[in-house]
């Protein structure tokens, strides 16, 4: 299998400093928005040479998009059929650790597909380990799962960072809260990116002709309203939400999004509200226009939502980057 994934040696100038390329491998890649955001700040300097994705349909869209097919199952892949790469890419599930903070070292991860990641970056020892999570990943189980993540990655001899930070600070009309752990193999003087918070609005992703089929229907309607009022009774606040093109932001968008929308729904004069177009979706996680959606809308709501706000991705790397060239230089 390593054969299928040889891979040239480059170099590049830039001032006169020798750059390389920097070799990437993709986990858990769903449709590749970390991927698109590494592309966009590494931009010739990023030379992806693998992928894994379990998924069929999010593989569809990987392979349209990066003229590529993933490999599928991550824990049937020997971590010596990896090829050498320098950046490790993995959005990872989150999963409960049967002996988190038993301080067991490697131990506490096994049944995890945690595990993979680390058996993966103990052989290959990149220069820099990338991991995405929702927020809540920092206090599970009482901040024992994320302590035994850092911990793991201090073993296997990097320093690790991580913040928590939202897509609607990086220009994208989403509050949707992500942490992001870093690991160096190498001291490097790495701060997280301030964020821009430039001013925008759901407008500007809305689509100027939407087909009717997007529409709420009347029976569906009447039954978000219907059980936001039983939650009102009940003294809680959930149920569906309601926007429109002046909404600073919306709620965050979840892989359930396809079921009927009620996490965001667009206000229409005239009639009921309704869903995102996939499209729309597309948008509202920042991927470039030029993204070829190729699934059914069902399956598109699932890929957008589970996958990640690419401005903030692109941040990301550039920071990434740039700590990268000065140790070069």
């Amino acid at each position: 299998m390593a054969n299928e994934f040889k891979q040239l040696s480059f170099e590049y100038r830039i001032e006169s400093n020798v750059v390389r390329v920097y070799k990437v491998i993709d986990l858990f890649a769903g449709i590749g928005g970390i991927r698109t955001g590494f592309q966009q700040a590494f931009k010739e300097y990023a030379q992806f040479v693998f992928s894994s994705e379990i998924d069929k349909f999010s593989a569809q869209s990987y392979q349209a998009n990066y003229g590529e097919s993933p490999v599928g199952d991550i824990t049937l892949i020997n971590e010596t059929e990896i090829p050498q790469f320098d950046v490790l890419l993995a959005g990872f599930p989150c999963q409960p650790f049967s002996h988190a903070g038993l301080k067991k070292g490697f131990e506490d991860v096994r049944g995890t597909l945690f595990f993979d990641i680390v058996r993966i970056v103990k052989h290959h020892q990149p220069k820099v380990v990338f991991l995405e999570n929702v927020k809540g990943f920092k206090n599970h189980d009482k901040g024992n799962t994320f302590r035994v993540v850092k911990n793991t990655l201090n073993e296997l001899g990097y320093i690790v960072y991580a913040e928590v930070l939202n897509a609607k600070d990086f220009g994208v009309p989403q509050n949707r809260e992500r942490i992001y752990i870093i690991g160096f193999r190498e001291p490097l003087d790495f701060e997280f990116p301030t964020p821009p918070k430039c001013k925008v609005k759901l407008g500007d992703i809305l689509e100027a002709n939407v087909d009717e089929k997007y529409t709420l229907s009347d029976k569906l309607w009447d039954g978000h309203q219907r059980r936001k009022l039983e939650h009102l009774q009940k003294g809680n606040g959930f149920g569906y939400s309601l926007f429109d093109a002046n909404s600073a932001y919306t709620s965050t968008i979840s892989a359930r999004y396809y079921k009927d929308g009620s996490e965001i729904l667009i206000a229409q004069q005239g009639k009921n509200p309704r869903k995102l177009t996939p499209r729309e979706a597309c948008r509202l996680q920042g991927f470039p226009e030029d993204f070829m959606i190729v699934v059914s809308d069902t399956q598109a709501y699932r890929q957008f939502g589970n996958s990640v706000c690419v401005p903030v991705i692109r941040a990301l790397a550039e920071a990434i980057f740039n700590v990268l060239l000065q140790k070069v230089k």
